[in-house]
């Protein structure tokens, strides 16, 4: 073979790679994409260090004084706008309701195709933001966190690993997939800041020792 074909079958060759490797990266699923980017490591200890720690306090509670899906845009409610924001090739019907697609979920890194097996999780717990301040909010307030599509939030996942986290704070639950851990208390840090909620001690110092390592 001529040397100028063979330079040529080389860059052409070596271009096939550069694209293959390209598009695995861009097809692989990010564990962070679809949630809005938390604030940084070093702003979020920052904030950690401003928030009131406080014991906190379950009396009164009921799921239902934090109004929830509330309606979006057009026929979509919360749950189905955040399902086709986390999705992948999301299609939905004229209800807004998700046909089929597909939804990684980045607590344990399993993908699903069925809309039913996945849950929105709210990253701080309605209860836990009942505990920690929002009892003294106005119904509105608590409807805006409970929908808050600005913040890092929301997020859809595993179902029975939402389930399994319930009203828990990082001091004891976090997601099985570590590096997914900095991305989990940066968000934490930041909607507790935002909404000015409290925090008790054990989950402050679990939040310090997490975002040392970020």
């Amino acid at each position: 073979m001529p040397k100028f074909y063979a330079r040529r079958r080389l860059s052409v060759l070596a271009g096939l790679t550069a694209l293959t490797a390209a598009l695995s990266l861009f097809g692989s699923p990010s564990a962070s994409a679809a949630l809005p980017t938390p604030v940084s490591a070093a702003t979020a200890r920052t904030y950690l260090a401003s928030l009131t720690v406080a014991t906190e306090n379950r009396t009164g509670y009921d799921r239902d004084l934090f109004p929830h899906w509330i309606t979006q845009s057009g026929t979509c409610n919360t749950r189905e706008t955040v399902l086709k924001r986390d999705g992948s090739n999301v299609v939905t019907d004229s209800a807004c309701a998700a046909t089929s697609g597909s939804w990684y979920s980045p607590y344990d890194g399993a993908t699903w195709s069925a809309a039913s097996d996945v849950d929105i999780d709210h990253l701080v717990p309605l209860a836990e933001a009942w505990d920690s301040g929002a009892s003294a909010w106005t119904t509105s307030r608590r409807q805006s966190f409970a929908n808050d599509l600005t913040r890092p939030q929301l997020l859809a996942v595993t179902d029975d690993v939402n389930q399994a986290k319930g009203d828990q704070d990082p001091a004891t639950w976090m997601p099985s997939r570590t590096a997914y851990h900095c991305t989990y208390v940066r968000a934490w840090v930041q909607v507790k800041y935002y909404y000015g909620l409290s925090v008790d001690s054990a989950e402050k110092s679990a939040l310090q020792n997490y975002l040392a390592s970020c």
